[in-house]
């Protein structure tokens, strides 16, 4: 396998599931607001498990993985 294909993913803690797509953005201070974050998931830059998603309000729970702007996170229940 090569180096240059694997990505770094954050490890991000949550206190309940399921939680808003929107808010996992905002929470990580990937975006300034969660308008922002509406826009962006709006516009298809978001993914959720390798998907483009563009539904701002998706249910994301334990285990899924949110990428955008070239970070990956991984969702834990804590």
């Amino acid at each position: 396998m090569n180096n240059d294909t694997l990505e770094n993913i954050t490890m991000v803690g949550i206190q309940q599931a399921p939680v808003e797509l929107y808010k996992i953005l905002k929470m990580e201070n990937l975006v300034v607001s969660g308008g922002e974050a509406k826009f962006v998931i709006a516009d298809g830059l978001v993914t959720v498990n390798n998907e483009i998603e563009t539904r701002k309000r998706k249910k994301i729970f334990p285990g899924d993985v949110v990428g955008f702007g070239g970070n990956r996170l991984q969702i834990v229940l804590i």
